[in-house]
């Protein structure tokens, strides 16, 4: 099968690699599409992989193509969504249902080989069965959308008439903008850098789209904030942005340190902003109601996809988009590959 194989960071080769067979308790998936995770960007240019050479990739939907030793409940040909974590199920945090916060975790794309790739094999527990009318493409976006629902719920998510921000509009913080409308919100900011990516805010269903720049003029104007993007600015702008006694919750990765400003820190303890980390997107029973209810709303016509990619391509293409990624020569939104 074709795979994408990272040796070295920013050494990202399309190879020949042999079909997985599935072990007792697994299925043999045909990829059908895959995503660029904003982490993957970092992993492959920058920081490497857990362990390499690997097959990176963790987004994506599939048909099942092949059943191995004792499964049951599926069947050759269903459409089926993959959540990329596999706990360890023995740690105190799965034992509680914590398990975006297991200790001893197993990842598809950055610990075993991934879905930048023909086929992949994947436990049952990580399968979940997709409405087999929706697009596949749209079912390799549902890790993204539950790890939006996921930070609001950590924030307590949202009642009817609050306001939201959402700071970075790329694909999550696109998925938050919409779980912010359908939990009421009866306004959303939008905040980027890029007034292209307003724009898909505003398709989202934002009601006020503010560059960067004039942010200033927006501060304390929301109850609830998403931050995603991880850098100084943006995790500087989210607390500001917070009216008093307001929830923040944090989805960007930084690579650099990052640093709360004197001013920004003053604000969170005079207007009693609680701050939020969100990791992943799981919840109990695993993988979670994170995953079942994006995929009944995908299901629904609810969540609105397909405004958010701006590139569908070959696998063959993905080193060169990586070379336009370290370049930053290429304007995107969600990059899709077809294996």
């Amino acid at each position: 099968m074709r795979a994408i194989v990272l040796h070295a960071p920013g050494d990202i080769r399309l190879e020949d690699r042999p079909v997985p067979v599935p072990g007792p308790q697994e299925v043999l998936v045909r990829v059908a599409s895959v995503g660029v995770c904003g982490s993957d960007l970092p992993r492959m240019l920058v920081k490497g992989a857990w362990k390499m050479p690997l097959i990176t990739g963790h987004e994506f939907s599939g048909h099942i193509a092949a059943l191995g030793p004792g499964v049951t409940g599926w069947a050759e040909g269903e459409l089926v969504a993959v959540a990329p974590l596999i706990p360890c199920n023995a740690c105190d945090q799965c034992r509680t249902g914590n398990f975006s916060r297991c200790r001893d975790y197993d990842y598809f794309g950055s610990r075993r080989d991934g879905a930048y790739a023909e086929y992949v094999a994947v436990p049952v527990g990580n399968l979940l069965k997709a409405p087999q009318h929706v697009d596949p493409r749209a079912i390799a976006m549902v890790d993204p959308a539950s790890i939006a629902l996921h930070a609001l719920w950590k924030a307590g998510g949202m009642t009817v008439g609050q306001t939201g921000g959402v700071v970075g509009c790329g694909p999550i913080g696109l998925f938050a903008i919409q779980w912010m409308r359908l939990m009421g919100a009866g306004e959303v900011i939008a905040v980027d850098v890029s007034e292209e990516k307003l724009a898909l805010a505003r398709e989202a269903g934002a009601t006020v789209t503010v560059l960067s720049a004039d942010l200033p003029g927006f501060a304390g104007k929301a109850d609830v904030v998403i931050e995603a993007v991880g850098i100084d600015a943006t995790i500087n702008a989210a607390v500001m942005l917070a009216g008093p006694g307001g929830h923040v919750s944090f989805i960007g990765i930084p690579v650099p340190d990052v640093t709360l400003a004197n001013a920004t820190f003053q604000y969170l303890l005079r207007q009693e902003i609680s701050l939020h980390g969100s990791w992943n997107s799981f919840g109990a029973p695993f993988p979670g109601p994170q995953w079942t209810v994006t995929l009944e709303k995908f299901g629904s016509g609810a969540l609105k996809w397909e405004f958010l990619i701006s590139h569908d391509l070959d696998l063959a293409e993905l080193p060169a988009i990586f070379d336009r990624f370290r370049a930053r020569d290429l304007h995107f939104s969600k990059v899709l590959f077809r294996p």
